[in-house]
């Protein structure tokens, strides 16, 4: 075989690649800065495949895959990177997708969040949601936000509950317990009941992915801890609905008015390619709970929250489309992109076509003068 496991994460982290991805009948292909790249060779055979896959998946892993159709974890690359790793079986052969998590933890000033965000740190209790498509940075984002914590808050005990684990965090000022799904404990729901037993002060559920894990987390929410929670939704609207929508139809009414009480915020992102330097630039929306947006989760008309973020500057909340125009007038981000990724395509072209002719008119003073 041509390849070695070992060349080719070195190749991953030495292009800074986000993604690595192993698949019978092409050339491993690496991602770099959202776009993919397949690596000079020849395509994998299965036995290839199995090669590479084997040589970084435990005996135990590969008969989850067997049983299950796939098996994920975390590995170290010596001290040059770590991978979290999901092995699957696609057309009978074994494929692999591995994701580098980067070593140095980002600054909140690197991710560029807003302010605002920074304050949520601070709660007594409640709910905050970091919600996106998969790839979005929700974890940097997370990751960064607890090691704001872990450097400033000594009183505060943070349990993080991961599958996998991927941010080591080190003992700094606060004390941190960081538990690993399949490994330390069998599932979310059930590692977030025994959390509640071990004094936490925070918590962070590394996906709510089920009923029981969004009822459980609400409840430690509404039992005074400071609860973190990620979800693949786009835009807060969307992501109290999909929250109240994972229960029956009888208990919707009552989870609607939990969550009027105990949501504090949701920061939803996408990661966006720059244009003014190779990489990737995080793009937010804010919605911070306020008593009318609380009224509204309430009520079941979470379509008029986003008139209420567009209007909520002095409380901290941030309209995606917002962003996108602050960090295109940067030079940072394409036109195209801030139209694509907007929530309201149709008002941002027509804001677009007022910033050019804004721009137009002001090169003809210039000239004029």
């Amino acid at each position: 075989m041509s390849y070695s496991m070992s060349d080719l994460l070195q190749l991953v982290v030495s292009e800074g690649a986000s993604d690595l991805h192993i698949r019978v009948g092409c050339a491993p292909t690496i991602r770099v800065h959202g776009i993919l790249h397949r690596v000079e060779g020849p395509a994998l055979k299965p036995e290839d495949a199995e090669e590479l896959m084997r040589s970084i998946t435990s005996e135990e892993h590969i008969q989850q895959v067997r049983e299950r159709g796939g098996a994920d974890f975390a590995f170290a690359f010596g001290e040059a990177a770590r991978f979290r790793v999901s092995v699957f079986k696609e057309k009978g052969n074994f494929g692999m997708v591995l994701r580098q998590i980067p070593s140095k933890m980002l600054t909140f000033e690197q991710i560029g969040m807003p302010e605002s965000i920074k304050e949520l740190l601070f709660k007594p209790r409640g709910l905050i949601l970091v919600t996106g498509p998969t790839g979005s940075g929700k974890t940097t984002t997370l990751a960064s936000l607890l090691n704001i914590v872990n450097e400033t808050r000594e009183e505060v005990h943070l349990i993080t509950i991961e599958d996998p684990i991927e941010y080591y965090h080190k003992q700094k000022k606060a004390l941190i317990t960081q538990r690993e799904v399949h490994v330390d404990v069998p599932n979310f729901a059930e590692a977030l009941r025994r959390a509640l037993r071990q004094d936490p002060d925070m918590i962070l559920v590394g996906e709510m992915r089920d009923l029981e894990t969004i009822e459980a987390a609400i409840t430690a929410a509404e039992t005074g801890h400071l609860v973190f929670g990620t979800l693949h939704t786009t835009g807060a609207a969307k992501t109290i609905d999909r929250l109240t929508n994972a229960f029956p139809t009888n208990q919707q009414e009552m989870v609607r008015i939990q969550l009027s009480t105990v949501l504090q915020a949701v920061i939803s992102q996408l990661l966006i390619p720059r244009i003014d330097k190779p990489g990737r630039v995080a793009a937010f929306e804010v919605m911070i709970n306020t008593p009318s947006i609380a009224a509204l989760i309430r009520d079941n008309k979470t379509f008029r929250i986003q008139s209420d973020i567009q209007t909520g500057m002095k409380y901290g909340m941030v309209t995606l489309d917002s962003f996108l125009i602050d960090k295109y007038l940067a030079g940072m981000i394409a036109r195209e992109e801030v139209i694509n990724k907007s929530q309201d395509p149709t008002t941002i072209m027509a804001k677009l076509q007022e910033l050019d002719l804004a721009q137009a008119v002001g090169k003809n003073d210039g000239k004029k003068k």
